[in-house]
């Protein structure tokens, strides 16, 4: 079986495609990826794939466009090579916002990018913590839905203390909050930071419901993007008398000024996987990296097996088959 497994990368994330051949235990298949004068992509696949179980590795991070578009090349380009089956394994999922209409004249991006990455000719799509697991939904083929929280717990359990308190940053992440609070043990308290968010980079906090006085947190969230919100929520949680404060976050997105405003919160580590590249630049001393790649290895090994992949849901960690 393994004479058919490929895995290929795009220029988002080669560091990871290589991290997790290694953990398979095979070699990377070679792309040649070029740029016409005018920008548009020209690639080219070195390595054989007729009748090969393939998965291509891109994260739609920014420059979202480019990141998109390569992966959309990519699976075309393997299709038409004869490769027997198609996963594209998308860390991180550019787009997720705009899962609905929430107002009128709109578009639901989601949906589209769904709809292209189908198109292309992807025959099942491998993804690392959804920012809307509705999104599931907007494919017509299978999707494996994995969370990186056991991945962040394993090194969270290094630093945590017992009693330490989970703290979401918003209303609408109670559900990972409480998740993480059932990793850490049944005694875990929650606290809710309530925001309202006045545009896309500026919220207002309202109020934190919970006692967080004296306690260790722990701020969870998806993604970090501009950094405002979990940072301000680690601010007012320190000025509602936190001892100490976390943050754990699946997606380091970090643009505009987030690294700023993140080395100025009042937090003793931040834990961050890679399934984007993280520019460490600023942060390494409070930065603590977890890698999926060990993750994405297992998945795109059972997928390849035609094994269950729900068994990687789970908090501790299990080898490869191989």
């Amino acid at each position: 079986m393994l004479d058919r497994l490929r895995v290929f990368s795009g220029n988002a994330h080669p560091e990871l495609a290589r991290d997790i051949c290694a953990h398979l235990g095979i070699p990377q298949g070679n792309v040649v990826l070029r740029r016409f004068p005018d920008g548009e992509i020209d690639l080219k696949i070195e390595t054989d794939v007729r009748g090969a179980d393939v998965f291509i590795m891109q994260p739609t991070c920014p420059p979202v466009h480019e990141n998109l578009f390569e992966l959309l090349t990519l699976i075309d380009c393997v299709k038409r090579a004869s490769a027997d089956r198609i996963t594209a394994v998308i860390p991180y999922f550019g787009y997720a916002r705009k899962d609905r209409k929430d107002e009128g004249r709109t578009p639901i991006t989601a949906k589209l990018v769904a709809n292209l990455i189908t198109t292309a000719g992807a025959d099942r799509v491998l993804a690392v913590d959804l920012h809307a697991a509705q999104i599931q939904g907007f494919f017509d083929i299978p999707v494996d839905h994995l969370y990186a929280r056991p991945v962040i717990m394993e090194q969270l359990r290094k630093v945590v203390r017992k009693g330490t308190m989970v703290v979401s940053p918003d209303v609408g992440g109670v559900k990972l909050a409480r998740a993480y609070a059932k990793d850490l043990g049944s005694e875990t308290e929650l606290a809710i930071v309530d925001k309202r968010r006045i545009s896309g980079d500026k919220t207002v906090i309202e109020n934190v419901v919970g006692d967080v006085r004296g306690r260790e947190v722990v701020i969870v969230d998806d993604m970090v993007s501009t950094g405002g919100s979990i940072a301000d929520a680690a601010r007012i949680v320190r000025e509602r008398g936190a001892t100490r404060v976390h943050i754990a976050a699946t997606h380091a997105v970090l643009c505009g000024s987030a690294i700023e405003k993140l080395q100025n919160a009042p937090v003793e580590k931040i834990f961050f996987t890679d399934t984007i590249p993280i520019p460490a630049k600023g942060l390494m001393d409070r930065l603590v990296v977890c890698s999926v790649a060990s993750l994405l290895a297992r998945a795109i090994d059972r997928i390849h097996r035609s094994e269950s992949v729900s068994v990687l849901f789970d908090s501790q960690p299990t080898p490869p088959s191989r």
